[in-house]
């Protein structure tokens, strides 16, 4: 049986390994401070989200059908899929 996930907050569409950014396409509202994980091929971790960007300006909250750019701690790939936990 697959262990619980969380909620399914979005999916990465593009990851920028030079400054290690995600830009993520939000299927549900994130806010920072939230603990997210990723999860995809090989790669599996949790971490907290410290920032959110869109547009190149800080927020502290993103909404559905957003895109933002957030630092990960690992590398990720398109198509990863992003949970609330």
């Amino acid at each position: 049986m697959a262990e619980k996930k969380g909620k399914l907050v979005g999916k990465i569409k593009h990851y920028f390994g030079h400054i290690k950014v995600a830009v993520i396409k939000l299927s549900n509202k994130l806010i920072v401070g939230d603990v997210i994980r990723i999860v995809g091929g090989e790669t599996d971790f949790t971490q907290k989200v410290k920032s959110i960007e869109i547009d190149h300006e800080k927020r502290k909250t993103a909404k559905k059908g957003e895109s933002i750019g957030l630092k990960v701690e690992q590398k990720v790939r398109e198509d990863y899929k992003v949970y609330k936990v």
